[in-house]
This record gives structure tokens, C-alpha cells and sequence, in this order.
């Protein structure tokens, strides 16, 4: 197998730095993008979609499960004995929810399959997403997934849902921090130094961090 070329430290780390301003630059240009994102306009959902939950039917305001802002990624699902893998490596390195949870978002798994399906491989594989069948309506589809996967973020004013973000393909798989999904919301990180209009909530950064166990009791239970 080849490896890269063997040089001595100190050019190891003059190559370093050079791909460090590189790695600098690109941060800054995702910070001007998550910015951009805050300021998309959002349109209104105005359909009546009723999935199929643990509980029993759910609307799509349930499943923001008492916060304002909502990340809906759409499994792909080709039956039971075809699992997705690339959708099951999405869930595999979503973290803990309560941090999302505390900055007031929730994230969630939808896929048209039936639940008991649906259910049996979450049990498998050990996820704390929520997840739900939208086997009978055609959410999917209207937001862009269609028979494949997709990730939607959604703003709740009192009972009526907005749209504010989408994206497929590539722009999922750089996704899987806290971080990463936060910057996708209408709100983002919600700390003082970001680049965000007038009004929005912020606090200082790091100082609502919490261990997972220690948030503050949030609207719902993750499920």
C-alpha cells in the first residue's frame, strides 16, 4: 500500500500550515453560508400531513414535540430486508439530542415504510431518533425526497409550520454534529458571535453547554 512521502518535522510542518490557512479560510466561508441560511426567507407548509408514530398518529407540528424549530431527515426505505446504508451511517453519528434539544431544536427520522418495520431496525441499530412513517402521506415527495432521502428544517409559529431549508445528496454527508445541524436553522448556534439579523435569540457561546444529563427539562422526552 502506498502512504505519503516521508519528510523531516519541520517540513512537516511548513505542508501543515499551509493546508491549516486553507482550513481557516473554509471555515470562515461556512460561517458566511450559516449566516446566509439565517436569512433565507421560509415558505409556509399548508398541507395536512399525518404520520404514523409510537403513539400513534402524528401532524406535523407533533413532531416538533413542543420547540419552534424542526430537522426532518427522510430515511430512504426499500423494504426491511434492504435497509439503507448510507441513511444508517446519517443516524449512526447523530450525537446525543439533548444538546439540539436545549437549543430548542428537534431532530427526527421520517420514511415511508410501515412503523413496525420502521421500529425493528431502530431497535437494532440502537437509535435514540425519533422516527415516523409517512408511508400514507406524501411528505416525501413534497419536500424534495421523493423515493430517495432528503433533510428538511422547519419553523413553528404557534400551529403553523414554515419551511426553511432543504438539502440532499452531498450537502447530507458533511452532516452529524451538533454544530453542523444547528447551522442549518433559522436561529443557528444561537451565541452572540454570529453573524445573525436583528432579533434573533443569542447567549454567550459555551456557557449553555451542558453535559447531556444536566440541560434543563426541554418540552419532550426524546423517544
Amino acid at each position: 500500500m502506498n502512504h505519503p512521502p516521508i519528510v523531516p518535522t519541520e517540513d512537516w510542518q511548513a505542508a501543515l500550515d499551509s493546508v491549516r490557512v486553507q482550513e481557516k479560510m473554509l471555515t470562515r466561508e461556512l460561517d458566511k453560508v450559516a449566516a446566509a441560511r439565517r436569512r433565507l426567507p421560509m415558505a409556509p407548509v399548508e398541507r395536512d400531513y399525518v404520520f404514523e408514530g409510537p403513539d400513534g398518529p402524528a401532524t406535523l407540528v407533533d413532531l416538533f414535540q413542543g420547540r419552534s424549530q424542526l430537522i426532518v431527515y427522510t430515511f430512504m426505505w426499500h423494504g426491511a430486508e434492504d435497509a439503507c446504508t448510507g441513511c444508517s451511517m446519517f443516524a449512526d453519528n447523530v450525537g446525543h439530542l439533548a444538546h439540539l434539544n436545549a437549543r430548542d431544536v428537534t431532530l427526527t427520522l421520517t420514511s415511508g415504510g410501515p412503523l413496525a418495520d420502521l421500529m425493528t431496525l431502530r431497535r437494532r441499530m440502537g437509535w435514540a431518533l425519533p422516527w415516523y412513517s409517512s408511508l400514507n402521506n406524501s411528505f416525501n415527495v413534497d419536500m424534495g425526497a421523493g423515493d430517495g432521502f432528503g433533510l428538511n428544517v422547519f419553523l413553528r409559529v404557534g400551529d403553523q409550520v414554515f419551511r426553511t431549508y432543504s438539502t440532499t445528496a452531498r450537502g447530507v454527508e458533511r452532516l452529524g454534529s451538533n454544530w453542523t445541524f444547528l447551522d442549518l436553522t433559522p436561529y443557528g448556534r444561537r451565541e452572540n458571535w454570529e453573524d445573525s439579523p436583528e432579533g434573533w435569540p443569542q447567549t454567550e457561546p459555551y456557557r449553555w453547554w451542558r453535559l447531556h444529563d444536566e440541560y434543563d427539562p426541554q418540552p419532550a422526552q426524546n423517544r
